[in-house]
């Protein structure tokens, strides 16, 4: 058990805790932590783990089977507890968490193909990208929900019709205006950032998931072809031993 992988195991850990605290009041109840603010600590704590578990990983040479089996398992945990907490907060559509999701799933069985064929498909900068921005957009979700639901109500999706709601004219009336802004408009801008994000979180899901089944298309194609070439050679020696 080294340091990284205990890392990566605290972070599968912290999964199911984050869902405690994001759907009870768990944390104001029992240690007096408003709700929004022991999330988001407990959610980007966990988020710096992964990138540190890697780090200290190749720096320590303690990189490990274990851990490259556990990282992309506790990331996919973590990621899919936040998103699935804010759908039940209504902070965030079923639909578009049903594609973020399910693009792990896919490239999670996508690789574990791969590993049985003695080959990886490494991280694309546009999957670095995409947590990235999955780390932000939930954590302004998160934040934004005081009291455990949106600052606004809004039943589609479409970013044109949230700006229409009467809270961000508000919102934009404070910021631009003599009058200071409150609680509520603060929870408004991080709340709309958030939605407005989760729509780059999920094109850039989809675009990395096209980017990795091409990867594994092309090392397909290569190791079929080179299986056909030995194939082929190997009938040439038997064709000339025969003969």
């Amino acid at each position: 058990m080294t340091l990284p992988n205990l890392l990566t195991l605290l972070r599968i850990f912290a999964a199911p805790l984050l869902v405690v605290v994001l759907l009870t009041r768990f944390s104001e109840d029992w240690v007096g932590v408003p709700q929004h603010i022991a999330g988001v600590t407990l959610f980007l704590l966990a988020a710096i783990t992964d990138a540190m578990d890697g780090w200290l990983a190749r720096r320590r040479g303690q990189v490990s089977r274990l851990g490259i089996l556990l990282d992309p398992i506790a990331d996919k945990l973590l990621i899919s507890a936040a998103f699935i907490s804010l759908v039940e907060n209504q902070l965030a559509p079923a639909w578009a968490v049903v594609i973020i999701i399910g693009r792990e799933f896919a490239v999670s069985g996508l690789r574990s193909i791969a590993a049985t064929e003695g080959w990886t498909i490494p991280a694309s900068r546009m999957g670095k990208f995409k947590m990235f921005m999955q780390v932000v957009t939930i954590a302004l979700l998160i934040t934004s929900s005081v009291s455990g639901g949106p600052p606004v109500e809004t039943k589609a999706f479409p970013i044109i019709a949230f700006w229409t709601v009467p809270e961000m004219h508000t919102f934009i009336e404070h910021l631009f205006g003599p009058e200071e802004l409150t609680s509520l408009d603060v929870r408004v801008m991080l709340y709309g950032l958030g939605r407005g994000l989760l729509w780059i979180v999920v094109i850039s899901s989809c675009w990395s998931m096209v980017d990795y089944f091409y990867k594994f298309y092309l090392n397909a194609r290569d190791r079929l072809g080179l299986d056909a070439e030995k194939k082929a050679r190997k009938a040439r020696k038997m064709t000339e031993i025969t003969e």
